[in-house]
């Protein structure tokens, strides 16, 4: 067989996913096939070029020299034959921006606003995709992220938007329905517990919460559990109990008055934040331009914008 001849342009897909994800089981499930397609994909492509691409190891898959050195060129081809068909799409797509945002920030911060983004850019749809998995640009058509973190992402532009805090907050019926006028008096009411996987070691949870405010006589283990922001929310504005809230989540229900802050308490900086990125190797669209500038005018207005997170106190994660 001729080795000038390139192999099947789907043998290169799946090699590049396998590669990628060093599981034929994950590439699998990106490409909507099954993990036998893939190897037997994997097959004819080391048959077609005459070498072991991957070394198997019982369940395991693990890159050769060749399939690790041919990954790399693979994995940047496949992104300009990505960019190459967005630049095509583009005549059609110029009033589209889609973003990825996780679950409770487009729920609780974003689309709230939105409307007043369409009205003000008609000729723009703004497609919103609620996801808690990183967007991996090289194989997505999303055209930027807003991501909660430290901001440290390789090979994107990053931009930080919007800090973030923590307060204890409730229903003001539940606050005048019995007393909250002090951290012990927590004791006779329902605490609310945000779960959410952002893995934020300065993000407290209750115990530390009470700890701090010398009130570790109160169980902090007690009372529902719940893993997305919003939702530990909206329990709180239902009435269900106090819930340690992320306050820009639940800024607009504070500002509406269907949550109330309790001690006089002022915000507890955490370290991670919410961070604009959008790749580098991509030139942004006039729409994208247009709605970056709109989302940056939202995070100034919000007030807490300003602060990176290196330069605010936090919670520590021991010893508060």
């Amino acid at each position: 067989m001729s080795r000038d001849r390139l192999p099947p342009l789907s043998a290169l897909r799946v090699f590049e996913a396998a590669a990628r994800h060093e599981s034929f089981k994950h590439a699998a499930e990106e490409l909507f096939v099954t993990p036998g397609a893939v190897s037997q994909q994997i097959r004819l492509l080391e048959e077609h070029v005459g070498v072991e691409l991957f070394v198997r190891d019982g369940r395991r898959v693990v890159l050769s020299d060749a399939g690790k050195a041919s990954s790399i060129i693979l994995k940047e081809a496949f992104e300009k034959m990505f960019e190459a068909t967005r630049i095509m799409r583009q005549t059609q797509q110029k009033g589209r921006v889609t973003v990825s945002v996780a679950p409770s920030f487009a729920a609780k911060w974003l689309m709230p606003r939105l409307g007043d983004f369409s009205a003000a850019n008609p000729d723009i749809d703004v497609w919103v995709s609620a996801d808690m998995a990183p967007t991996d640009f090289a194989v997505s058509d999303i055209d930027l992220a807003i991501r909660y973190g430290t901001g440290n992402y390789n090979g994107l532009n990053v931009e930080h938007l919007l800090e973030e805090a923590v307060l204890p907050v409730c229903s003001p019926a539940l606050y005048e329905a019995a007393p909250i006028r002090k951290p012990a008096d927590l004791t006779h009411h329902t605490l609310l517990h945000d779960v959410s996987s952002d893995l934020d070691p300065s993000d407290p949870d209750w115990a530390m919460w009470l700890k701090a405010h010398g009130a570790e006589e109160i169980d902090a283990s007690r009372g529902p559990r719940f893993n997305q922001s919003h939702m530990v929310i909206e329990a709180a504005v239902a009435g269900r109990g106090v819930a340690l809230a992320k306050r820009t989540i639940a800024e607009a229900d504070l500002r509406a008055g269907r949550l109330r802050g309790l001690f006089n308490e002022k915000d507890a900086p955490v370290s991670f934040g919410y961070h604009l990125v959008w790749p580098q190797t991509r030139e942004p669209s006039m729409a994208q331009v247009r709605f970056m500038d709109w989302l940056r005018a939202q995070a100034r207005d919000l007030g807490h914008a300003s602060a990176a997170p290196q330069d605010r106190p936090v919670f520590a994660a021991q010893g508060i």
